[in-house]
């Protein structure tokens, strides 16, 4: 079922679809990451490509949760991080095409909000 976006800024960035799949450095077109559709909740992605533009992305929902903070690292599955609860995929990002990188993203299924920082 699709979601309604109540906040979506993407400075330097695009997506390919509303609020999900792959994502782009608008600047340099690089693929940065993947964001899966359904898993998040929540996100804040601040970032450098190696191409020297800062890009970032916010992303929330009517329906979303507040969210609880958890010292938790997220699991890498597959190249992808995932919650430690469930590991259920949230994002890749693409570290080798970003010189530096920060976010907070929260998971839909357990409410957890995770931070880290490449």
């Amino acid at each position: 079922m699709a979601r309604t976006v109540k906040n979506k800024e993407l400075v330097n960035t695009r997506l390919a679809t509303n609020y999900g799949g792959w994502m782009y450095c608008a600047n340099c077109n690089e693929n940065i990451g993947y964001l899966c559709y359904s898993t998040y909740d929540r996100l804040e992605l601040k970032y450098k490509c190696n191409c020297g533009s800062d890009g970032s992305v916010f992303i929330d929902f009517e329906d979303s949760k507040a969210g609880k903070s958890c010292d938790d690292e997220l699991v890498i599955v597959k190249n992808r991080f995932c919650c430690s609860k469930d590991n259920e995929p949230l994002i890749t990002v693409l570290d080798k095409k970003l010189s530096d990188y920060e976010m907070k993203i929260t998971c839909k299924k357990c409410e957890r909000i995770y931070n880290r920082k490449g």
